[in-house]
């Protein structure tokens, strides 16, 4: 059932200490997220993986904070309960503080959203800060680093060894003494993922993190399988849209060539007399 009252940065933190588990969707357009809605999912993310899933990118990296924007706008519209986060693109605030400051004023201000989300641990301790410091809620993200994969050569497990476990829980530890009212954890063993969630104060949102976190997040069109030739290890698909899509499509194509569509009660009619005298003017 879905949430009457509205989901804020408080009601989700609320929601940890009682231990409810939080859900949480991407969506990129007005129609998918008051769907999203519907079914009572209470964080909606304007992901960076639009990039990919939406503009047919062959990555994040691409991704402007324009297009960001305009994203978000549409999400926002949609909605009236969910919390929506906005991605910070690659590009818009690892340069400065100053930058991540500017980059989130603007989406939250122009795009409409209630926080924004950056990549990175300890790394970016001081843009969080500075992005909290103006009064804007932030989301971390840790582990696998979408906008940074090439550093790993792709898009690999992280946290596999005790060492770089142990770095990844400093990292979230940081984001939240930063300011982070929220942490995603991505592509990580789930003994990982679970450590950081009992550690951190704050939300865990888990995406290949195991089921010890305290919520999960997949990307809706690989959930609804409309993304037929992703499929990562942590992806569950929920239905097969693609193949309804093509299906639906097709059998329109066969109507439209076989003369069967449309049909009289697709049509409007005109009353006979002004038709025939519309007619005896041609």
């Amino acid at each position: 059932m879905a949430r009457l009252e509205r989901v804020t940065v408080p009601s989700v933190l609320e929601m940890k200490r009682r231990g409810e588990r939080i859900a949480m969707l991407t969506a990129y357009d007005y129609p998918t997220a008051r769907l999203l809605e519907r079914a009572g999912v209470e964080v909606i993310l304007v992901g960076d993986s639009l990039g990919m899933v939406t503009l047919g990118y062959d990555s994040t990296v691409p991704v402007t904070l324009e297009e960001m924007i305009h994203h978000v706008k549409a999400v926002v519209r949609g909605t009236s309960r969910a919390l929506v986060v906005g991605d910070l693109p690659f590009g818009s605030y690892g340069e400065s503080p100053g930058q991540a400051v500017r980059s989130a004023t603007r989406l939250v201000k122009e795009g409409g959203c209630d926080a924004v989300k950056l990549e990175g641990g300890s790394e970016m301790v001081a843009a969080v800060e500075a992005v909290v410091r103006v009064g804007i809620p932030v989301v971390g993200h840790v582990g696998l680093l979408p906008q940074s994969a090439g550093r790993y050569g792709g898009f690999r497990v992280q946290g596999k060894t005790a060492a770089e476990a142990r770095e990844l829980l400093q990292g979230a530890r940081d984001l939240q003494a930063a300011g982070a009212f929220m942490v995603v954890v991505e592509a990580v063993p789930a003994p990982v993922g679970e450590a950081i969630s009992r550690a951190l104060e704050v939300p865990v949102i888990g995406i290949g993190a195991g089921a010890g976190c305290d919520g999960q997040v997949l990307v809706t069109p690989d959930m609804l399988g409309l993304q037929e030739e992703l499929s990562p290890r942590f992806l569950k698909r929920y239905a097969n849209l693609a193949g309804t899509i093509v299906e639906a499509a097709g059998r329109y194509v066969s109507e439209v060539k076989e003369g069967r569509f449309p049909e009289e009660v697709h049509g409007y009619a005109m009353d006979a007399e002004e038709e025939r005298r519309f007619r005896s003017g041609l």
